[in-house]
């Protein structure tokens, strides 16, 4: 299948999941909708990180990020101070580039306070989609966009609200990790198990 690679056993899957870090995380994780709220934002934290990298340096990282980032408590993540900031510059288990670790801090500190206003980080994001994932039909990657209506709104109204790192590509890869929408192409395995997950 063109832009779709098969795996050991004859296992079909997206293209881009073609290593043990990304074929893990492929067949448990991805498109499988999320409302955990720290799900979330660990999510949301990473997406921002890869930006100008690939997605396979933020999974080996991610472990790391974990460490780094107080198991992404945004609760902790938000006091982060500035001898904080220096210790992560340092920290070789990351990406080191200062505005996308101070992004992680405000992201933290807006985070908080929609969980406050709205009740949750999870109902807030998830109006996006009205509340249930889009199950999308591509045969190839080629088709699969990089952004959309919807994730030019939620990007729109996350900067509004004081995060950084969420353009709209950006809130795109969010949306199809936490499974708010269906990005796996349908001859992949995943296509109908990620159904059954909701």
């Amino acid at each position: 299948m063109f832009r779709q690679a098969t795996q050991a056993g004859g296992v079909r899957r997206c293209v881009w999941a073609h290593n043990e870090v990304s074929i893990r995380y492929h067949d448990e994780e991805w498109g499988v909708p999320q409302h955990d709220d720290r799900k979330l934002f660990e999510l949301l934290l990473l997406e921002g990180a890869q930006a100008g990298l690939s997605w396979d340096t933020i999974l080996r990282k991610r472990e790391n990020y974990r460490a780094a980032f107080a198991g992404f408590d945004p609760r902790l993540i938000a006091r982060y101070d500035r001898r904080k900031i220096a210790t992560l510059m340092k920290d070789a288990g990351i990406v080191r580039n200062r505005l996308k670790i101070e992004s992680a801090i405000e992201n933290a500190r807006a985070f908080l306070i929609i969980e406050d206003s709205c009740g949750s980080f999870d109902q807030f994001i998830w109006q996006f989609v009205d509340g249930r994932p889009r199950v999308n039909s591509w045969r190839s990657a080629q088709q699969i966009p990089a952004r959309t209506p919807q994730s030019d709104a939620m990007s729109k109204e996350l900067k509004r609200r004081a995060f950084k790192f969420v353009g709209s590509t950006i809130c795109y890869a969010f949306m199809q990790a936490a499974g708010m929408v269906n990005d796996h192409l349908i001859d992949c395995f995943r296509f109908q198990a990620v159904q059954h997950e909701r």
